[in-house]
């Protein structure tokens, strides 16, 4: 009769096991959800001030229409990867990566026009696209931190065959992979319309 109770406790301890891991793994599938919709408000904050700053730029230098053309197509490409269910988060990471190449060749293309560097317009729109980045890369580390943790739970044991039983499936990371969308001047433009110093010798 104990060796019955001992093999009932045995499964009912074991059951409890699996349930706490499989709840485990739906909160932490759950915060990977969410830690992604705050990185995606940000992408899509990002997309809609990007017309407007064309049409600033265009205003100026109607003649760049090829850089203005790279943008407006790498925006069109994010804004569809984003809206789209069948492209994961890796598709839409090389997209945002394509659409801040193309914002960083806008911007070079903005020192040749000082009557843009001065536009109030021009100035509140770089403020704004500054504080949007900085809030996807805030996002994006919150988002990578969370993937991480779950990926390390679906690999390791005894924790993978709970992840297995029940189709948990690792996440992918969210990755800025270019070093031109990591530099200060994709989102700094502090320095843009700053004066020339002077006493320093040529480089």
């Amino acid at each position: 009769m104990i060796a019955v109770w001992i093999v009932v406790a045995v499964v009912v301890l074991a059951a409890l096991a699996v349930i706490a891991s499989y709840n485990r793994f739906v909160r932490q599938r759950n915060l990977v959800q969410e830690s992604w919709r705050q990185v995606d408000v940000e992408l899509n904050r990002r997309h809609d001030l990007i017309p407007n700053l064309v049409e600033t730029v265009k205003g100026y230098a109607t003649q760049e229409r090829t850089v203005l053309q790279a943008v407006t197509e790498a925006r069109t490409a994010a804004v569809t990867a984003a809206r789209s269910t069948a492209s994961g988060v890796a598709a839409q990471a090389e997209a945002e990566n394509t659409l801040g190449r193309a914002l960083s060749g806008l911007f070079a293309v903005a020192e040749n026009y000082p009557e843009l560097k001065s536009s109030a317009n021009f100035l509140a729109l770089q403020q704004q696209l500054a504080e949007t980045e900085d809030r996807i890369a805030a996002g994006r580390r919150f988002y990578n931190s969370n993937v991480r943790a779950l990926n390390t739970r679906v690999e390791a044991f005894p924790s993978s065959v709970i992840a297995s039983m029940f189709n948990f499936t690792k996440a992918d990371y969210f990755e800025v992979e270019d070093p031109a969308v990591r530099a200060p001047v994709a989102v700094d433009f502090s320095s843009l319309g700053a004066p020339p110093q002077t006493g320093q010798a040529p480089s």
